[in-house]
Parts: C-alpha cells; sequence; structure tokens
C-alpha cells in the first residue's frame, strides 16, 4: 500500500493534480494566476502517497508550504500527514527534488511568512478569517 497513490477527493485539487500529472510538469498550471508545485506527501494512517498541489513559495532552492485551508477553522488534512511524514517530493515544473519538510517559528516563520504573503497576498486575509496560527513549513 506504500507506493498507492490517491487522488484528492477535491474536485479543483484532483483537476489541478490531473492536469500536471499529464502533461508532465506544473508549467501553466496556476492558482489566481499565480504559479504551483506539486508536493507528494505520504499518509499518516494509510501510507500511500498523496498530491497536494501548492503556491509557489521559493527562495534559494528551498520552498514553503503553508497550511491556510483557505482560512477554515483546522489545518489542512496534509498538515498531519508531513508532521508524521517529513520527506516528501516536490515538482517545480519539469524537475522533482526530494526534500524534507520542518515546522517553522519565530523570526524563520515570520521571513517565510513575508515570502508567502509576496507569492501569494490572499494568504493575509486567511490569517485574518481564523484564530488559529497558520503553520508553515519550509522544504530543503
Amino acid at each position: 500500500m506504500a507506493d498507492e497513490i490517491e487522488l484528492s477527493p477535491r474536485d479543483w485539487v484532483r483537476d489541478q493534480t490531473e492536469q500536471i500529472l499529464k502533461q508532465g510538469t506544473t508549467d501553466g498550471v496556476e492558482i489566481l494566476g499565480r504559479p504551483v508545485v506539486l508536493v507528494t506527501v505520504t499518509g499518516a494512517k494509510s501510507g500511500k502517497k498523496r498530491y497536494v498541489p501548492m503556491m509557489r513559495v521559493e527562495n534559494d532552492g528551498r520552498y514553503a508550504m503553508v497550511a491556510s485551508k483557505g482560512g477554515a477553522p483546522a489545518h489542512p488534512l496534509w498538515y498531519s500527514n508531513l508532521k508524521a511524514n517529513p520527506d516528501v517530493t516536490l515538482q517545480d515544473g519539469e524537475k522533482v527534488f526530494a526534500l524534507r519538510a520542518r515546522e517553522l517559528e519565530g523570526a524563520e516563520r515570520e521571513q517565510w511568512w513575508q515570502r508567502a504573503v509576496e507569492a501569494y497576498p490572499p494568504y493575509a486575509e486567511y490569517q485574518e478569517k481564523t484564530t488559529r496560527r497558520i503553520p508553515v513549513f519550509v522544504l530543503e
């Protein structure tokens, strides 16, 4: 089961994932006109591989994952998967990287949060909509 892949039950996420897989690149796949990357995480309980299209937030070969879920009160489902299994693959364009996720705190989180908001301004609105502090991970 560990090599089994499961697509998202959410239509828009599944559609983006299928488009990336079909064309072999993240190029041209966008959310609100902003580029995305495709992260593959491992399910905490199932061990299945799960695709997560994310906003492209990159700096010097390191990437951020922002657990915004549009400002919802709960973390996205991939959050617990990433905490349990921090080793991921990330596709940016046609390039695929093996990376390790680390949740950020303090000044480092703030620096990456600012990068994330620059890459995708709605993140700032999402933080205002929720009482939880939106987690930020760096993939390196």
